[in-house]
């Protein structure tokens, strides 16, 4: 196809972004000033929570009782431990007492209850076992961040020696804002890690130090532009503090992959012989599409997210679309423009030359353009093979995957910390020393008229179900009264969830709500159980009319969909070997709780399934512009492998050190993303990419590219691939040429 043929659209958007490369970057650089002003700050109003359905019934429950009991929510604790005199002294009793009044007489502290209060129905559940440490608790009023003011404030008042008691602050609002605090000091260190590596391993793919900074400046302004996105959504919405690590992961991930893709091309054409502008014209219709179609599958798969009402899955949905958008409007505009001002300078500074002292300068024109001998072989190998390692690698990602079927679902607590983290040791000590499950209980919401009696007979009624340790209350307040119960287990564990469903389904004169950690958790996996269908449809639908529109294949859309979720099955299976089970957790320095918080699976599904599909465009536009060119399938499967396997891979291990440095947080949940994800789109790159997708491609033969009428006409008028429109050769034998499609 002549120069003139080419779609002005494309021809319309070169000439954009190169008309005026200067100012657009000066621009660029204005923006990115105003990004970093707008967004500073943000990480201070983000919370830590957002694991709930706001719409649930445990959800309307807490907010009556925060309402009108406020006691009967206690979100702080105050260890106090006589060392090995017993709580009922009189010296600690006294010392206790003073410090209980004291706070109570705290601003911003409500519904104050210890074990030494002679009157409290819930003293026996405040005192441990074993008679040297009892229970101070308390509600601190507000939303998140006033609550976490007023701890930082008080929190040093009460910590520490007491005459003969010593005081540990725990609690879920100490738990939360101890979390906050960490993972914002853990997030610097892991830019301080993937930074500097980062570019290390650029310099390595690359050669050059020019084309190495191009890409992590471009992630840079990614990741400075969500930051400020998210600041103004705070305004409006909730926002999790754990959607900071996607940020800068998905951020620098990303705009390594779009920028490696978008200057391997550029580097290609010049080493044609093509001038800069001709190259970056070039670039953009093809690997810019491509850069374009993998920004918006992964953008879909982080959509999905947002079917789901956990504001904690949400934000990660607005951090995440964020970040995919803005880093590649900075790969399709900033780069092409630095490209063109660049020219052949792009190739500058070959740091490679100080290891090659001595020998011949090699013939390439320019690095990374070479014809990739090694997969070459790769996928002769695999193609002759194709059965083997198609059932092969298959049976294998199964097998990894085994693991995930025997997953305990859980919350969120204090076991995400450290061991050595004030809260969690309070936490520990309360579940080790204490009966029933303090501060973890269950909460029956009672509304409506009704007598003693009636109370009485409830009471009885739910006190007698097999799960129950003791029922405390009710407390009565007008028409309205709440009863406590303690499970005999943990408070989130199996039977305390099957309690849930005892005391919803208990009959009473009067109209009830359970809630507590255990019932949070039903109510949480209810939700994600009702949304989950519809989060996968959305997903797979999106998908498949997206690698249609790619490809004009009816085939590669759904071979793309299955062979991605095949290549998540090692990181669900490692997630549960290694984080519910417990395996490695000494060496990577982890509590593990037992079970996996309910909304992770779901995260790291949409996360890893994008990512997956971002190396999985760049694979298949590469192997559509050669089909295109040569109507040839084993020779166009080869080649894609060729052009593309040395690059995917190292854009895997580039993002997946990214998120290996996100995984040293001291946090289990940031931990288990980035290590998990870490450990996806490796397998992704090096075992789906590179073997079994060649070997089922080489399966399918020619059939690959089979599309009825209709949808092939649909696909020549709509559709987008990457590289001009070229036909196959008039040599070709007439039934490939029939079976290439979307030739434009």
């Amino acid at each position: 196809m002549t120069e003139v043929n080419r779609p002005p659209r494309v021809g319309g958007w070169t000439r954009f972004v190169t008309a005026r490369p200067r100012l657009s970057l000066l621009v660029a650089l204005v923006i990115t000033a105003l990004a970093v002003l707008a967004g500073s700050g943000v990480a201070d109003r983000l919370g830590s929570g957002g694991w709930e359905d706001p719409d649930a019934e445990s959800t309307y429950a807490t907010k009556a009782l925060e309402r009108e009991f406020p006691a009967s929510q206690p979100n702080l604790l105050l260890l106090v431990d006589a060392g090995d005199a017993s709580v009922d002294d009189p010296a600690v009793a006294a010392e206790a007492r003073r410090i209980t009044a004291r706070l109570a007489a705290e601003k911003g502290v409500t519904g104050v209850g210890s074990y030494w209060q002679a009157d409290s129905s819930a003293a026996p559940a405040l005192r441990a076992e074993d008679g040297h440490e009892a229970l101070i608790a308390a509600r601190i009023t507000g939303e998140e961040k006033a609550a976490g003011e007023t701890l930082d404030r008080i929190a040093p008042e009460f910590r520490g020696a007491h005459g003969p008691v010593e005081v540990s602050v725990g609690g879920p609002v100490a738990v939360r804002h101890e979390m906050q605090t960490i993972i914002q000091e853990d997030l610097v260190r892991a830019e301080v890690i993937a930074l500097p590596v980062t570019l290390v391993l650029l310099v390595m793919v690359f050669g050059s130090a020019v084309a190495a900074l191009l890409p992590l400046g471009i992630g840079i302004v990614a990741i400075l532009g969500t930051n400020a996105v998210l600041r103004g959504l705070t305004e409006v919405t909730d926002v999790s503090v754990f959607a900071m690590n996607l940020t800068t992961a998905l951020g620098l991930g990303l705009a390594v992959d779009y920028a490696l893709f978008i200057v391997r091309r550029f580097r290609e054409e010049l080493a044609t012989g093509a001038e800069p502008l001709t190259a970056v014209g070039t670039t953009l219709r093809t690997a810019g599409r491509t850069v374009l179609f993998s920004a918006l599958t992964v953008a879909v798969s982080l959509a999905a997210m947002l079917l789901f009402p956990q504001y904690f899955l949400r934000s990660f949905a607005y951090a995440g679309i964020a970040v995919v958008l803005l880093a590649a409007a900075a790969a399709l505009i900033l780069l092409p423009a630095a490209l063109v001002l660049l020219g052949h300078r792009v190739n500058s500074l070959d740091l490679r030359r100080l290891f090659r002292r001595g020998q011949p300068k090699p013939s390439e024109p320019a690095p990374g353009v070479t014809e990739g001998r090694a997969w070459t072989r790769t996928a002769n190998l695999v193609m002759r093979r194709a059965p083997f390692f198609a059932l092969g690698t298959t049976a294998v990602l199964v097998l990894l995957g085994l693991p995930f079927l025997g997953v305990k679902f859980g919350t969120a607590d204090d076991r995400q910390l450290p061991s050595t983290a004030e809260s969690h040791v309070v936490q520990q000590h309360i579940r080790d020393g204490f009966p029933g499950s303090p501060g973890g209980g269950l909460e029956v919401l009672a509304q409506g008229r009704a007598t003693q009696a009636q109370y009485a007979a409830y009471k009885h009624r739910i006190a007698a179900l097999p799960e129950v340790l003791r029922v405390d209350g009710p407390l009565v307040k007008g028409e309205s009264a709440y009863f406590t119960v303690l499970p005999k287990g943990e408070a989130v564990d199996d039977p305390a969830q099957g309690l849930v469903d005892d005391l919803r389904a208990a009959p009473a004169p009067f109209d009830t709500k359970v809630t507590g950690a255990a019932a949070v958790l039903v109510d949480s996996k209810d939700a994600i159980a009702e949304r989950l269908p519809l989060a996968a449809a959305f997903i797979a639908i999106v998908t498949l009319l997206l690698v249609f529109l790619l490809t004009g294949s009816v085939l590669i859309p759904v071979q793309a969909v299955v062979l991605n979720a095949l290549s998540l099955t090692a990181m669900f299976g490692a997630v549960v070997w290694v984080f519910q089970d417990g395996h490695l957790s000494g060496l990577l320095g982890f509590t593990s709780p037992g079970s996996i918080e309910t909304t992770l699976p779901v995260l790291m599904f949409c996360v890893a399934f994008g990512l997956s599909m971002d190396y999985g465009v760049f694979l298949l536009s590469r192997i559509k512009e050669e089909y295109d060119t040569t109507g040839d399938h084993d020779q166009a499967v080869r080649h894609g492998l060729q052009r593309t396997g040395g690059l995917i891979t190292a854009a895997a291990v580039i993002l997946a050190v990214v998120m290996v440095a996100i995984g040293t947080s001291r946090v289990t949940n940031t931990k288990m993303l980035g290590l998990g994800i870490a450990l996806a789109v490796l397998m992704d790159a090096m075992i789906v990419r590179s073997l079994l997708v060649p070997a089922v491609m080489r399966l399918t033969g020619r059939a690959t590219w089979w599309a009825p009428g209709p949808l092939r006409r649909f696909h020549e008028r709509f559709g987008l691939s990457e590289g001009e429109s070229t036909p196959a050769p008039a040599t070709a034998p007439a039934p490939e040429r029939d079976k290439v499609s979307a030739r434009r």
